[in-house]
């Protein structure tokens, strides 16, 4: 009596498993990602960074911006490069020191809404008050000789351009501060000053603090 041998089931070749194709379009996909990666690190553009503070108003020379290479793929076109600045651009909004410059804070200098006044503050501002910073002017308007009425907000929105300290004054100094004010507001801020009100500057909520 002979014992019949076991059926073997023929192996299938590892290169018809399904697993093993899969395993090779893993490696390929990642391959492919990381050359995308690296690929789009190299792709760079010339565009401008602010080198100080600058505030509305203010026109833009070659001195105010850097050319920085930044990585920015589709977004490229939302910031200004050396071929977009024209002689007569100013900021329309308060751009940081080393921020990419956003074509959309630029803009032609006689379109521009807002102008520049100097304003002595009676009292003292505090020292983060810088070129950038956000304030409100109140005035006191004089009534008779030391005494004034109650004080209300003169511009509610003005930018610092930039700040000088009398520290000389004993009991607390002043300081004079060139803002950035409407133009629609520049009327009733030099007629303050006209009728010797007393004029403050502080720091918006949040600024200054």
């Amino acid at each position: 009596m002979t014992v019949s041998d076991p059926v073997r089931t023929p192996r299938r070749a590892f290169w018809g498993d399904a697993r093993f194709f899969l395993g090779i379009l893993l490696i390929v996909a990642s391959v492919a990602g990381v050359w995308l990666v690296v690929a789009a690190a190299r792709n760079t553009v010339p565009v401008y960074a602010a080198t100080h503070t600058i505030v509305p108003g203010e026109p833009i020379s070659a001195d105010d911006v850097r050319v920085v290479d930044v990585a920015l793929g589709p977004l490229a076109d939302n910031y200004l490069t050396p071929d977009d600045i024209g002689e007569a651009a100013v900021a329309t909004r308060t751009i940081d020191e080393g921020e990419l410059v956003p074509t959309a804070s630029v803009g032609a200098a006689d379109s521009a809404r807002t102008t520049s006044v100097v304003v002595r503050s009676a009292v003292d501002v505090p020292a983060s008050v810088a070129a950038g910073t956000v304030v409100e002017v109140w005035s006191a308007p004089l009534l008779e000789q030391g005494r004034y009425d109650a004080p209300r907000i003169l511009v509610a929105d003005a930018t610092v351009v930039s700040v000088t300290r009398d520290e000389s004054m004993i009991g607390g100094g002043s300081a004079a501060l060139e803002l950035v004010i409407p133009r629609a507001e520049v009327a009733s801020t030099l007629a303050a000053m006209a009728d010797e009100s007393a004029l403050s500057v502080v720091p918006t909520a949040g600024a200054g603090s």
